[in-house]
């Protein structure tokens, strides 16, 4: 296990080599002078050249990606153009405003999905089937943006039971002044995340849903399933111990990746609800052409959605013990 753990950690500096060049070469042809956005439109040409030498904006782009790496090294993600602070600074202050959104949009995401999923597969072709899989294709359909909105509307607009922007206090920080005698804390913090996490799980848990049916549907028609029933099991307990167990293990698969999808969705989510993470720096990131700034955001992304997926592998083996990590 350790050896295993050990290599998918070592492939991280490879991936992340290949994600700082696509990203570098993919800021080349973005349109826009950073220097020239920073200046204003006032700006002359001997100003906005000048800045452009002081950034190293002028230099030739192999240099400049040398530079990058060799800044990387030395544990150095850059300088903001716009905000003069340290890259990982003000990514290390955003992170875990979309980290904890991601992990709770997740959460939702696979208890909605595989609850539907598993009630779909139980009663096939029944009117709980129908009703399932008709929301499922509804939560495929609807866009982040505008499920957002609509929920927006309805919650904190017409009914008024949830806030509709900002972030409470930090959930880890909520959990513990709940347990120390303040639940109020957690209500705050539970109401503000509500909305985004709801409409940022809405695509993940149809598309579980339908990836448990489907498993599960297989799974109960297994020899050893028809071996449990005929042995005097209850129901319910070959559903849970015996069909979902092995039904989990392309599910968890599809999670592990579904968290690569809800970080990207994050950065439309927390536009719409205003929560301070890295969806809402990115996008100010992209319209002031702020490249150190994009290039940590991507890096940073990378990395996260690749622990992730290597913490989905080591579940395998915790779902099913027939699975080795060689």
């Amino acid at each position: 296990m350790l050896a295993y753990v050990t290599r998918r950690l070592l492939l991280l500096i490879p991936m992340a080599i290949g994600m700082v060049i696509v990203t570098f070469g993919l800021l080349l042809l973005i349109p826009g002078d950073p220097a020239a956005v920073l200046l204003g439109q006032d700006a002359t040409p001997e100003a906005i050249n000048n800045l452009r030498n002081s950034l190293g904006l002028n230099d030739p782009w192999y240099i400049r990606l040398w530079d990058y790496f060799a800044a990387l090294l030395r544990g150095d993600m850059g300088q903001s153009i716009f905000q003069n602070q340290p890259v990982a600074q003000i990514i290390a202050g955003r992170l875990g405003a979309t980290v904890e959104l991601a992990i709770v949009a997740l959460l939702l995401a696979s208890i909605i999905g595989i609850t539907l999923g598993v009630l779909a597969a139980i009663r096939q072709g029944s009117w709980v089937d129908t009703v399932t899989m008709l929301f499922a294709q509804l939560g495929v359909s609807m866009p982040v943006y505008w499920l957002g909105l609509l929920l927006m509307l309805l919650f904190a607009v017409q009914l008024g039971w949830l806030p509709s922007i900002g972030r409470g206090v930090p959930m880890h920080e909520a959990i513990w002044a709940a347990l120390t005698g303040r639940p109020q804390v957690l209500w705050t913090s539970i109401s503000h995340i509500a909305l985004p996490a709801l409409a940022l799980a809405a695509n993940s848990a149809a598309i579980i849903s339908r990836l448990v049916r489907a498993s599960m549907l297989e799974v109960l028609r297994e020899d050893f399933v028809r071996t449990a029933y005929a042995k005097g099991l209850r129901k319910g307990r070959v559903v849970v111990r015996h069909a979902l167990r092995n039904a989990l293990l392309p599910v968890l698969s599809v999670i592990g990746l579904r968290f690569g999808a809800l970080l990207g969705g994050a950065v439309l989510t927390e536009s719409i609800f205003a929560w301070p993470g890295l969806g809402q720096l990115t996008i100010a990131a992209i319209s002031q052409r702020d490249l150190p700034l994009i290039q940590g955001i991507v890096l940073t992304f990378a990395i996260v959605y690749a622990l992730v997926n290597l913490i989905v592998d080591l579940l395998y083996a915790a779902v099913d013990p027939r699975v080795r990590l060689g």
